[in-house]
Order: C-alpha cells, then sequence, then structure tokens
C-alpha cells in the first residue's frame, strides 16, 4: 500500500467520528434539545480541557485503567491457556465446556455484590469483576480458533512425530491466533463495560464514579467528558490493538488483500 493510500486510509477513519460530532452539534444549535441536559460538542470540549488542567480527570482515568488492566491480564491469560488446552485435550474440553455453558450467560454485573463480600470494596473487588468478565470471551474465541484449525496440520505433525510441544507451539497457538486477537479485543470492549458499572456504586473514584457523581450533582457536561474519554480510550486501544496484530499475525493481513 503506498503512502498517499496509507494516508487516504487514514482521513477516512476520522470521517465517521468528524460527521457525528457535526451533526450533534448543527442539530443543538438549530434548536433540536435542551443544552442543559444534553450539551453540545464544544460545551464538553471546554468543559474537558477545564478537568484535564485541574488533574481531576486524569486521576479518574489512571485508577480505571489500572482497574481495568489488572483485570484484563488476570483473566486473559488463563483464558488464552484454557483454549488452547481445549482444543489439543478432550477430557480437558469435556471437562470445561459444562462450566463455561452455565457460566458465561450469566451477567458478570450481578456478581458484583458476591465479590464484594468476598474482596471488600477496594480495588480487588473491581479487579475480580473484570477479570470474570474478560475470561469467558478470550476462552470461547481461543477454543473457536484452535479447533478450527485445518485437520491437515494436525495430521502433517502426527506423522513426522512432532511433539506436544511443537503442535502447540507451531500449530496449535499460530493457528488460533487471529482469533486469540479477536477475542482480546471483544473482551477489552466487556472490562470497560463491567468496570465502569461496578464504578457507578462501589467506589469514590475512576470514571464510573465520575459519571454517576455528575448525573447526582447536574453537571451534564463534566459527565459527558466523562463518557467521551471512555470513547476516546476505547479508540486509542483499538489503534493499540490494530498495530500489534500487524506485527503479530501479519498472514491475517495479507489473507484481506
Amino acid at each position: 500500500m503506498t503512502r498517499a493510500a496509507k494516508f487516504a486510509d487514514k482521513l477516512l477513519y476520522l470521517v465517521s467520528p468528524a460527521l457525528l460530532l457535526g451533526l450533534w452539534q448543527a442539530l443543538l444549535m438549530m434548536g433540536y434539545g435542551d443544552r442543559r441536559f444534553i450539551p453540545a460538542p464544544t460545551d464538553i470540549f471546554w468543559r474537558f480541557i477545564s478537568v484535564v488542567s485541574t488533574g481531576e480527570l486524569e486521576q479518574h482515568v489512571a485508577v480505571t485503567l489500572w482497574r481495568t488492566f489488572a483485570g484484563y491480564f488476570i483473566g486473559a491469560i488463563p483464558g488464552i491457556a484454557v483454549g488452547l488446552l481445549m482444543a489439543m485435550f478432550r477430557p480437558v474440553r469435556i471437562f470445561f465446556d459444562p462450566l463455561i455453558a452455565m457460566l458465561f450467560p450469566i451477567p458478570k454485573v450481578a456478581l458484583m455484590p458476591l465479590l464484594l463480600l468476598a474482596f471488600g470494596f477496594g480495588d480487588a473487588s473491581k479487579i475480580a469483576l473484570v477479570a470474570t468478565g474478560v475470561f469467558f470471551p478470550v476462552v470461547v474465541n481461543t477454543y473457536a480458533g484452535a479447533a478450527n484449525i485445518d485437520r491437515i496440520y494436525w495430521d502433517v505433525a502426527k506423522n513426522y512425530g512432532a511433539s506436544q510441544w511443537i503442535v502447540f507451539s507451531r500449530i496449535v497457538l499460530f493457528g488460533a491466533m487471529p482469533m486469540i486477537f479477536a477475542g482480546l479485543r471483544i473482551a477489552l470492549a466487556v472490562a470497560f463495560i463491567v468496570l465502569i458499572a461496578s464504578e457507578f456504586v462501589a467506589t469514590k473514584t475512576g470514571l464510573g464514579f465520575l459519571i454517576w457523581n455528575s448525573w447526582q450533582l447536574m453537571e451534564v457536561d463534566f459527565m459527558f467528558a466523562g463518557i467521551v474519554t471512555i470513547g476516546l480510550l476505547g479508540l486509542i486501544f483499538s489503534v493499540v490493538f490494530d498495530w500489534i496484530e500487524k506485527r503479530a499475525v501479519p498472514w491475517k493481513l495479507r489473507d484481506r488483500g
């Protein structure tokens, strides 16, 4: 891909957010909606600048990111391991299948009271909630990716007497990589969703607390600044995931053309 084409792709990537913000601003300026309850993007922008300059927003963001990534790695690493082992060993799959089928549909936020009893009102309960929410999409996607590897690769490895480690490291892991990244991407969104929901009620810090407290005080522009911050974090991490995936799974991108 040429440099001009890459630049055009980057511009196109920004078109939909810009159009959304422009339409939002235009409708409010034409009188559609009450700016006391639905502030314009410019109102949110100036409030965003204000809270960044005081350092208040950065404190909430730092707390939320710590809880998110601590729980994310605690949940994702075992999820990848279990998913790969399920694909390689039938007894492991038989053991975990009913547990995943039973526990995956349970809304993870519903576990918050139990986790509060077990871990208290500190960070540990939020991290445990995130880890629980992350584990299931990662393990399901990892297993799906490994289980759908073409059978011929397994047969070739068996015929040449490949060890279990070779089968794991050269076939299962690399074959499941695209689906692993898909699961990790979904899991990151889930991590933010369950954490923000838990921060509404069980903490005095974090973006969830900022949003809920601002709503209670009717500081709607501050509330929207928190919501926009979450959206920006999601966009940033999406770009980071794309960058990592291009280097970890280059053959997937070649297949796309």
